[in-house]
């Protein structure tokens, strides 16, 4: 074989690599009742904080340890588990996104992107933050 023909097969193999990674990784947009009829799998949950019922953060005990009571577009409510700290503003948001999986009656986030108040005035959109498990601030 010529050495065109292995370059070329081996940038196939890399592009079948790459689309079959990003297919088994990518999740779906889904109320609270989807994800608890299918445990295990990976979603995105959108809905509102239960500003009625207290956080669970505790920084003294498990600083990486952060739970709210979200209520999906579908007015289903559950305990949402985040292995992180508590995000900057998180009490201010108007909507959350949660990306994770059910496990028992808990949703475990890794993910938490929060639709934030504009701080500008006038029709400026309003900001997304994401924070993800690691700490980091995803774009």
């Amino acid at each position: 074989m010529k050495k065109i023909h292995i370059i070329a097969i081996v940038v196939i193999a890399v592009a079948l690599a790459v689309i079959v990674s990003t297919i088994s990784n990518s999740s779906t947009y889904a109320p609270f009742k989807t994800a608890i009829e299918n445990e295990g799998k990976t979603f995105h949950v959108v809905g509102k904080l239960n500003k009625e019922k207290d956080f669970i953060y505790n920084p003294e005990v498990n600083a990486n340890l952060f739970g709210f009571y979200l209520i999906d577009n579908e007015g289903l409510e559950r305990k949402v588990l985040y292995n992180g700290s508590k995000p900057q503003d998180f009490e201010r948001s108007e909507q959350i996104v949660v990306v994770g999986k059910i496990s028992g009656d808990d949703f475990h986030a890794n993910q938490i992107l929060m639709k934030c108040p504009s701080k500008y005035n006038g029709n400026q959109q309003d900001q997304l933050k994401a924070v993800t498990a690691d700490g980091g601030k995803a774009s």
